[in-house]
């Protein structure tokens, strides 16, 4: 069977034509001093509520529901406007041991606008207080659940962002493995996939990343690990096989140490015969869509989200329809 292309799509051009390139610095500038205000604590528990504190919330016209997926914390976010028949499971990022359904509230329910559906946000259990594999049992117990309520797997969307990234990953590879129904469409976003820290991007990018440094994620990884073997696929997904994973959007800023993870991603998805759209923009940085209400560029990049997952889902619905009818 013919391997599909690598779509590498370049938001340069967007940019380009959307705003000055000194208006992207003056944006960004803001975000930087905005970072600056609000020193990061050494301690988790306070770091952990300065983070949930920075985070827009979710916008008046979006309705939000809070209860429980699985046994699992969850927050519903139905948009004035949407799909019903469709839904997107949102996995946040932090390391593992940050983040919650306030960290990501606003960005989660505007990609949930973005992308014409129900969106699911899952506060997954942290380390150190449950390491790995809480995260992914808990991903694994909501996705099923999803799946439960009676929605067709090609109208399910996974997105994630940084270790909510890699989350994605691992729990595409778990449901392979047990022959699982896989989800229509998968969006990865700055995503964490090598706990082995191999990425080139950890040196050459080092001077130019302002917000993630090496030692930042080495701790998380300790509190994620432990001692616990760091090549595991569900730990380190990008070791695992991805042959046969959905259609997969992965978009990652220019200045990102983890610029590496993205691309290992994109291109062994790829080589496995997934079909990848490869995003890199410029001059962004870590989970740039967090900051949306600040960067014009964080608001593009969730409309690209919520455009690939409608156009997947669509092609994924109209596929298993046209094998219906074969069978």
């Amino acid at each position: 069977m013919m391997r599909p292309p690598l779509v590498m799509t370049d938001p340069a051009a967007w940019m380009d034509a959307a705003m000055p390139a000194a208006q992207r610095a003056r944006e960004l500038q803001d975000v930087f001093d905005d970072l600056d205000a609000h020193p990061w604590p050494d301690d988790i528990a306070p770091a952990r509520v300065l983070y949930d504190q920075m985070g827009p919330p979710v916008p008046d016209d979006i309705r939000a529901e809070d209860g429980v997926l699985a046994g699992v914390p969850a927050r519903w976010l139905y948009p004035p406007s949407h799909d019903p028949s469709r839904i997107m499971l949102f996995l946040h990022g932090g390391g593992y041991v940050y983040g919650s359904l306030d960290s990501h509230a606003g960005m989660a329910a505007e990609l949930a606008r973005a992308a014409d559906c129900i969106g699911v946000q899952l506060h997954y259990r942290l380390a150190p207080e449950h390491p790995h594999p809480a995260a992914v049992e808990d991903a694994l117990a909501a996705y099923c659940a999803v799946l439960d309520q009676g929605y067709a797997p090609s109208a399910v969307s996974l997105v994630g962002d940084s270790a909510g990234g890699g989350l994605v990953v691992a729990l595409l590879l778990v449901l392979k493995q047990r022959q699982l129904p896989l989800p229509g469409a998968v969006a990865c976003l700055s995503p964490w996939v090598d706990l082995l820290l191999r990425g080139e991007s950890y040196q050459t990018r080092a001077h130019l990343d302002p917000m993630v440094e090496r030692k930042v994620v080495e701790l998380v990884r300790e509190q994620y690990l432990g001692l616990q073997d760091p090549t595991q696929v569900t730990a380190s997904p990008i070791l695992g096989d991805l042959t046969g994973l959905p259609p997969m959007l992965v978009q990652v800023g220019e200045l990102e140490i983890l610029y590496s993870d993205a691309e290992m991603l994109a291109e062994k998805a790829h080589q496995c015969g997934v079909e990848v759209t490869f995003e890199v923009w410029p001059a962004m940085v870590h989970v740039w869509h967090l900051y949306y209400p600040m960067l014009t560029a964080g608001r593009e990049a969730i409309s690209r989200v919520g455009g690939f997952l409608q156009q997947a889902s669509a092609k994924a619905a109209a596929s298993k329809e046209s094998s219906a009818c074969m069978a």
